[in-house]
């Protein structure tokens, strides 16, 4: 796996592994990851609730030699506790002493979000993950205070060597210059979607996240796919690797397709 573009997606939960395959793999996670088409795939069930580190570390184990992690951060992070993601997910919060429901989520500098950030922290690295993506929701605006408390709790987190990428939305996506300098002050990867915005850090690792174009079901056809290898061209100039990663519903099917187009 020596291309410095790697191409996965955002879960595996619908893969499906070729017939027969129960005979030669151990789980669907490691058919997954042995299908020459996915160099890496993204962990997005630990947004919603974390694993224990052990199955984490079993989920390494079943994954091929080279073959590359990705976590989305979990959403006590950057989802507050009004936020219907939470819905069905309280327990976990709940019923932890070390944890407030009143100061997680919102980047903010609380015990609880520090907390947050140890847990998932300790999940990539029984993964091997060099990425944890945090995802910040439209409530999350580009507001002062926002940016003050994510400045001061990304600031000073330790990272332990983790590489952090963060996807923002809301209206932070009308003032770029705003985010470049955010991201470039807290070395972070500034993710996007590629066929609709440019990513503006100058973060070595550029991290992108197909979502679809403004339809449900989306499947990119194929002059949409070589836009994305062009751009997926251009980032190569400036950046050491390039993660591209289908979060569509043709996503397992995008990601062969973008192979061949970036064979042809």
């Amino acid at each position: 796996m020596g291309d410095s573009v790697q191409v996965g997606t955002c879960g595996y939960r619908w893969y499906e592994p070729p017939e027969g395959w129960k005979s030669e793999y151990e789980s669907k996670l490691h058919a997954y990851s042995d299908d020459p088409a996915f160099d890496l795939v993204e962990l997005n069930t630990t947004f919603y609730s974390l694993p224990q580190v052990s199955t984490a570390e079993r989920w390494r184990r079943e994954a091929v030699d080279g073959f590359e992690f990705a976590v989305k951060g979990w959403q006590a992070l950057t989802h507050e506790w009004a936020s219907p993601t939470w819905n069905g997910e309280r327990d976990d919060v709940e019923a932890d002493d070390a944890l407030d429901s009143d100061e997680v989520g919102g980047l903010r500098p609380t015990d609880s979000v520090e907390a947050a950030w140890d847990r998932t922290a300790a999940r990539a690295d029984a993964l091997d993950a060099p990425v944890v993506l945090l995802q910040t929701p439209p409530s999350f605006g580009a507001s002062a205070d926002h940016e003050a408390a994510m400045r001061e709790f990304l600031g000073d987190v330790d990272r332990g060597g983790l590489t952090v990428a963060w996807e923002p939305r809301g209206d932070w996506h009308d003032q770029p210059g705003r985010v470049a300098d955010v991201c470039d002050d807290l070395d972070l990867v500034h993710v996007v979607d590629p066929l609709r915005d440019d990513p503006v850090s100058s973060h070595p690792t550029a991290y992108l996240r197909l979502h679809g174009l403004n339809e449900d079901r989306y499947d990119y056809d194929r002059s949409e796919l070589r836009e994305l290898d062009d751009a997926v061209s251009d980032l190569r100039d400036d950046h050491e690797t390039v993660s591209v990663l289908f979060n569509n519903d043709a996503m397992f099917e995008n990601a062969r397709s973008f192979r061949a187009v970036r064979a042809d």
